[in-house]
């Protein structure tokens, strides 16, 4: 087993900043060459305490901001123009960063690009995603995929 200090989230593991015992394997293969961990070292701690000061900073306020925020999104729905081929395929996909950026344009509010989760979006049409916006506060928002003009 392998200390590992994330320095992303990883989803089923833990958050930024989180120290966590995964097998060895897994540590070197994967999350230090991708960029998700470092390996722990005594002096890590104070990387540590920098990662989660700044996953806090990022982090809503309160649950009652995330709840509030939460009821906003699913109250209304998400429009995403995207340019399509014949049969309203895309060219290409929809990703988080385009949910977030519309949210924020439609004066929503703002949300992290990587709390969004989707289904694979490859039409037009209506899609349900979720945003994890705060521990135990979760937006499940319905996105109408529109093609471009």
């Amino acid at each position: 087993m392998a200390k590992v200090i994330l320095t992303h989230e990883v989803v089923g593991l833990g958050s930024a900043g989180d120290v966590v015992d995964v097998k060895t394997g897994y540590a070197r293969n994967y999350l230090v060459p991708q960029g998700y961990g470092v390996h722990w070292t005594r002096g890590g701690e104070a990387q540590v305490a920098q990662l989660r000061a700044a996953r806090d900073a990022r982090a809503l306020a309160s649950v009652e901001d995330a709840q509030a925020l939460r009821d906003k999104l699913q109250a209304s729905k998400v429009r995403l123009f995207a340019k399509t081929g014949t049969g309203g395929r895309l060219f290409g996909s929809i990703k988080g960063a385009a949910v977030a950026a519309a949210v924020a344009e439609a004066g929503m509010g703002e949300i992290d690009k990587r709390k969004v989760v989707l289904p694979a979006i490859k039409t037009t049409g209506e899609y349900k995603a979720v945003v994890h916006l705060h521990e135990g506060v979760d937006a499940r928002i319905t996105l109408q995929v529109i093609a471009q003009r």
